[in-house]
């Protein structure tokens, strides 16, 4: 029940996903960056980096216990109080001789503190609005994740570019921009301790207090109810190769731009890549997300599955010819980044609107997590491997079985199972 008045959405929901969206960019994306200009090689960077998904991959181990325990509110104040930390310790030991696995060490802790906040604030979206708020809030609540994914990708690259030029240091520069944004993430914290709704929820089970037994049969049901979905095998093959080029792509994507010419890359400035990538490539990805989301709920999932996987996949072979040419022209990259992005951003609606669909029915918010543990999964194993193949191949020959590995998603897009209209508005 509420305990105190219901605060607007447009209070809260806006810094919550702000806070959701800069953690994971930065701990996922971001450190690929900063690994490359300290000197790491691919290699490393493909396999250490990925493997920071695997919070998000085993994060619905725990989510049922967000469900059962404490509130929502708690849980994601809490984990983004330790990525202020978490940040704040990656900073303090950038400068160490060992700090690939010191700073590894941070972002691992941040990685899981990153994935229980993303269950708790989904939770708190779920729990504390009506179904019509979640539909209409829906797209303010996608937006500033991805205004977070641009100050996190944009802004605090382009402030460490900046840093890297003006302290001719590398490693000063990467450890005062994560003292940034330690204390970015401790305002943010702060501001979401004022703003959001203070409730009492527990949607999935019975108002009074439960017993241990009942407790741990609702954790295994959360498991049981999931798995015995219709098509669930199929479902999860979906989900694991949708994104099976695009996951080493995006791994790649960043040292490609940021390599010398004689290693095969582009050469960019760190500041530049932050506004052609992760400024003004992200504002793409936001807008064919828009879009992407505007045209199912026209016409359903069930007309827009393969375009849209077409969509996501065939801007990648882009990248074969920036590689093969390597223009000195920055409007030839950015062009190519804003093409892939646009493209990436209109084919993955339909993929969110299948992981609701998956989550359909009791314990939404276990069930959801599950299926993004999943999603993470798609991309870490791939991405794990995508610096050695890189290095085998070369640049070139990457981005070549990049677009070969996008005929497995494209068959099982139009293999998987789910109701035809689904996603689409329909009239009251």
């Amino acid at each position: 029940m509420t305990q105190k008045p219901v605060k607007s959405p447009w209070l809260w929901v806006p810094s919550l996903y702000l806070t959701e969206g800069i953690p994971y960019i930065l701990i996922i994306v971001v450190s690929v960056v900063m690994y490359k200009k300290l000197g790491v090689s691919n290699a490393d960077i493909g396999l250490y980096t990925s493997l920071l998904y695997l919070p998000w991959v085993i994060k619905p181990i725990w989510s049922p216990i967000i469900d059962l325990v404490g509130t929502k509110r708690k849980w994601f104040l809490s984990m983004q109080f330790i990525l202020a930390l978490v940040f704040l310790g990656a900073g303090l030991t950038t400068p160490a001789s060992n700090f690939f696995f010191l700073t590894l060490a941070f972002f691992w802790m941040g990685a899981f503190a990153s994935a229980t906040n993303d269950i708790a604030s989904d939770g708190m979206y779920l729990i504390a609005l009506k179904p019509e708020q979640q539909s209409f809030f829906v797209g303010l609540r996608g937006t500033f994740y991805r205004i977070g994914m641009i100050t996190g990708q944009g802004l605090i690259v382009i402030i460490a570019g900046y840093l890297e030029t003006s302290l001719g240091d590398n490693t000063q520069a990467w450890s005062w921009t994560m003292i940034i944004v330690a204390g970015m993430m401790l305002i943010l914290t702060a501001i979401n301790y004022f703003t959001t709704p203070v409730v009492e929820e527990n949607e999935e089970v019975p108002a009074e207090k439960l017993s241990r037994a009942e407790e741990r049969a609702n954790f295994f049901k959360v498991f049981e109810t999931f798995f015995t979905k219709k098509n669930i095998a199929l479902s999860l093959t979906f989900v694991l190769i949708y994104r099976l080029g695009e996951s080493q792509l995006v791994k790649m994507a960043s040292p490609f731009l940021l390599d010398e010419k004689a290693d095969g890359g582009l050469a960019i400035s760190t500041s530049d890549y932050g506004l052609i990538y992760g400024t003004v490539g992200v504002i793409a990805l936001l807008l064919g997300g828009i879009l992407g989301g505007i045209t199912i709920s026209r016409d359903g999932l069930g007309k827009w599955m393969i375009p849209m996987a077409l969509s996501l996949n065939l801007p990648n072979l882009l990248y074969i010819a920036l590689a093969y040419f390597q223009p000195d022209n920055l409007l030839f990259a950015g062009g190519v980044v804003i093409i892939e992005q646009l493209g990436y951003g209109f084919g993955f609606a339909a993929y969110m609107v299948f992981l609701i669909y998956l989550a359909e029915g009791i314990f939404k918010t276990s069930h959801y997590a599950i299926a993004t543990g999943f999603m993470a999964m798609g991309m870490m194993f791939p991405g794990m491997l995508s610096g050695y193949i890189q290095e085998w191949l070369g640049y070139t020959g990457f981005f070549i079985w990049v677009g070969i590995a996008m005929i497995p998603a494209l068959v099982i897009a139009a293999s998987v199972k789910y109701p035809r209209g689904f996603g689409k508005k329909t009239e009251k």
